[in-house]
């Protein structure tokens, strides 16, 4: 099931502060000229930001995810996305929002460590 472009559309447009500057920070191959989509689908999930090439797909958490049942649906996300064989790096929204370079530095790790 593939999720709706209109929904995709939406989510863009609704984002949060932490994806905007997250966004602000990866789009335009900024990170080590890497190319990453946001809001991009992958099977029946929209993931926040992805990387073709490091197929890493970059999750930014807010208060909501440390709610029982969210943490529950992004268990089974991550465990969907890693049998594609797409990594996950979960990100605080504050981390992105308070240090930005912090931010940066934990994609560069990934990408070192080959994604």
């Amino acid at each position: 099931m593939r999720v709706p472009t209109a929904r995709i559309r939406e989510l863009r447009r609704q984002q949060t502060e932490a994806e905007r500057q997250a966004w602000q920070l990866l789009r335009g191959r900024r990170m080590l000229g890497l190319k990453f989509h946001r809001q991009y689908p992958v099977g029946n999930y929209v993931v926040d930001f992805y990387c073709f090439n490091l197929r890493l797909a970059v999750e930014l958490d807010g208060g909501a995810h440390s709610q029982p049942s969210q943490r529950q649906r992004d268990e089974e996300k991550e465990r969907y996305l890693r049998r594609l064989g797409i990594g996950v790096l979960r990100v605080p929204n504050a981390l992105v929002l308070q240090d930005p370079e912090a931010f940066r530095a934990k994609i560069r790790q990934r990408q070192l460590r080959g994604g």
